[in-house]
């Protein structure tokens, strides 16, 4: 994946919550948005209207599969699931944000 740019930095954010979230098991869309919500003591809520088209990028990418299953309350859904390539990406996207925001608090000291 190439390195993104700061003004990325939106996009780039979803990105990594959905590679970050898949890292801990597959899951459905609306799955995705409950965790990083939960994880987040709700700081963070995932817009469905983002979330499915980043689902789509990413797996365009191959950073992420799909296949269809059933939820806990018996409905069909499509599972995501994070690739190898999604692993390293994740590693890449994690460092590039640290940097990005290692910047960004080096702005907001000065006086």
């Amino acid at each position: 994946m190439p390195t993104r740019s700061p003004s990325d930095a939106l996009r780039g954010s979803l990105d990594l919550l959905v590679l970050k979230t898949l890292s801990l098991q597959p899951m459905h869309g609306w799955g995705i948005a409950q965790r990083v919500q939960q994880i987040s003591d709700g700081a963070l809520e995932v817009n469905q209207g983002s979330l499915y088209p980043a689902l789509q990028r990413l797996e365009q990418a191959g950073l992420v599969a799909s296949e269809w299953g059933t939820t806990d309350h018996n409905r069909r859904a499509r599972y995501y699931s994070l690739t190898a390539a999604g692993r390293r990406a994740l590693g890449a996207e994690v460092e590039s944000w640290r940097r990005f925001a290692a910047g960004l608090e080096a702005v907001l000291r000065t006086s």
